[in-house]
């Protein structure tokens, strides 16, 4: 293979892994918008959504595009759950401690799998046909465009959500001025309620999207989310598009980093790319400068 496909492949590589970070940055931007909690969970709920999805469909057996629904039903409830239980009614608790608070969901949620699943790896079969599709020199999975077609689709209904329709221009408004957003009505803990549910939606359909291409496990969580606030902070933390964008970068530098160096330096790499951009930029690609007066403290 020459180095020309070498690079497409790569770009291609970063493209899939890139469209996951994206999605977990996409979580964590929604809900430090709506509460400026840091949910350290967020990665457990890809694990979930990815764990399901196996449960559904390889253990019970259902077809696959029910399974995927009930996936996503299932970790969204528990989104859910988790805010009603754990963040509800401690909302008059200082940020420190409801993110400690998150910690403690995440290391909870991973017992909670591994006790349920083990600590063996799951894989799933590709959505469609395993035959390979060769593009430009470079070999790639069907489930590569699954993966691509279904995020551009949640990135499309998210864009519609906050764009038209009142509980999203509502959501919008608490992430500007939760204060004055409570006072011409709006209630803002249904608000913070919706947040984790929807971020748990999105992390249940990374997760069942991914694990055809990448084995799912209980631990898999923790690097998922590092990554994923890796993405937030860098296009901008508060940033919808800024996720969304630098999810797609560190992914592309990972892989390129992997096939080009070594795979032991590729996060490395993405993370001293953050370093370097917040260092240059503090408040991220596309954040404001409130943000960077935040990390100040």
């Amino acid at each position: 293979m020459s180095l020309t496909s070498q690079i497409i492949q790569f770009l291609f590589t970063g493209l899939n892994v890139g469209s996951i970070y994206a999605l977990v940055a996409l979580g964590f931007t929604m809900i430090y918008n709506a509460t400026a909690i840091i949910n350290l969970a967020q990665g457990e709920f890809v694990m979930l959504g990815g764990l399901m999805m196996v449960f559904f469909t390889a253990v019970l057996q259902i077809p696959m595009y029910l399974g995927f629904f009930l996936t996503v039903v299932v970790v969204t409830t528990l989104g859910a759950l988790f805010e009603r239980l754990a963040i509800h009614p401690l909302k008059n608790a200082s940020i420190i401690t409801l993110i400690i608070i998150t910690l403690a969901g995440s290391i909870l949620f991973r017992g909670m799998a591994m006790f349920l699943w083990g600590k063996d790896p799951y894989g799933l079969p590709s959505f469609s046909s395993d035959q390979p599709i060769h593009i430009w020199g470079a070999t790639l999975q069907p489930q590569f465009f699954w993966v691509l077609g279904i995020t551009g689709v949640v990135l499309l209904g998210i864009w519609f959500f906050f764009n038209r329709t009142l509980a999203g221009k509502a959501m919008t408004a608490c992430s500007f001025n939760s204060v004055a957003a409570r006072l011409v009505g709006i209630n803002v803990q249904k608000m913070v309620l919706l947040s984790f549910s929807l971020s748990a939606a999105i992390g249940a359909i990374a997760g069942a999207i991914i694990t055809p291409i990448t084995l799912m496990e209980y631990d898999r969580g923790p690097l998922l989310a590092l990554k994923g606030f890796a993405a937030a902070v860098l296009g901008g933390l508060g940033s919808g598009g800024g996720a969304i964008v630098a999810g797609f970068l560190i992914g592309i530098l990972e892989s390129l980093g992997a096939g080009l160096v070594s795979s032991g330096y590729k996060d490395a790499i993405a993370l001293l790319v953050l370093l370097i951009v917040l260092w240059i930029k503090p408040s991220g690609l596309f954040g404001s400068a409130e943000e960077s007066e935040l990390k100040k403290f």
